[in-house]
């Protein structure tokens, strides 16, 4: 068995030292980019029962945010996330409009004013078998 120099032994632990930092930093860094601060957000909500809507009201849902309508034809909501930048739309009349740069919907999301281009997005809903209503984000 031969031994090693001094030098050799310096090398080979200095090595051994960066290649252990590197994948300790590298480990660190995968769990930084992995890490999520919240949970979430629920992609479907229980908005009760559907007697709790009678036939033809509007009801605004904050905590989605949208606006749930009861007709003739069945349930229906949209969004109220304005398709231009995202801004919150408030329900002013009829209509709907944006309070950030000023696009207007009508009650069936469709574009009456600028800037937004597109029209609000339809979520879906779904009556349960327990009369529950179920709104679904995607």
């Amino acid at each position: 068995m031969s031994e090693i120099s001094r030098r050799d032994f310096l090398k080979i632990a200095n090595r051994a030292l960066l290649t252990a930092s590197g994948l300790l930093g590298f480990g660190a860094l995968l769990r930084f980019f992995g890490y999520q601060s919240e949970a979430p957000a629920p992609t479907e909500f229980d908005l009760g029962l559907a007697t709790d809507y009678p036939l033809g009201s509007s009801t605004l849902l904050e905590e989605i945010p949208a606006i749930l309508h009861h007709t003739e034809e069945g349930f229906s909501a949209l969004s109220l996330t304005c398709t231009h930048l995202g801004c919150t739309l408030e329900q002013d009349d009829a209509d709907l409009s944006c309070p950030c740069h000023g696009s207007r919907f009508n009650e069936d999301g469709e574009v009456l004013q600028g800037p937004a281009k597109e029209n609000l997005s339809e979520f879906r809903i779904e009556t349960q078998t327990d009369g529950h209503l179920k709104l679904f984000l995607s």
